[in-house]
């Protein structure tokens, strides 16, 4: 059974590209727009791992992280933020939320597939 992605971004054109990118190597994704919508997907039907925005409105990235992280069935999935900010203040923070990994846009999508191949293995 292909492994299910979320992708949460409040930018479209991202979103599109992330999920043409992992639905070409048979991943299954599901997308949401913003932090809130992601949660209560994630919620209904948990997913494999998860590629976040770090700015999004309602529910921003960091925070989208750390309520999916108090999800007894999300405690160990892979989250990626895929963002603009490559500060070190806000990696560490991303880290100390439970992110895994870090990708800056714009991004390559073989660049995605390989850190998402990496990390569900």
């Amino acid at each position: 059974m292909a492994k299910r992605i979320m992708t949460a971004d409040d930018s479209t054109s991202v979103r599109q590209m992330v999920s043409f990118t992992l639905k070409q190597s048979g991943y299954e994704v599901v997308e949401a727009a913003d932090g809130r919508a992601a949660l209560t997907a994630i919620a209904a039907s948990p997913v494999d791992m998860l590629i976040t925005d770090l700015n999004m409105p309602g529910l921003d990235g960091i925070e989208l992280i750390r309520e999916v992280r108090k999800d007894p069935r999300c405690r160990f999935i892979p989250i990626i933020m895929l963002t603009t900010e490559s500060q070190g203040a806000k990696k560490q923070e991303g880290k100390s939320a439970g992110a895994t990994g870090w990708i800056v846009k714009p991004f390559k999508p073989e660049q995605l597939l390989a850190v998402v191949k990496k990390v569900l293995g």
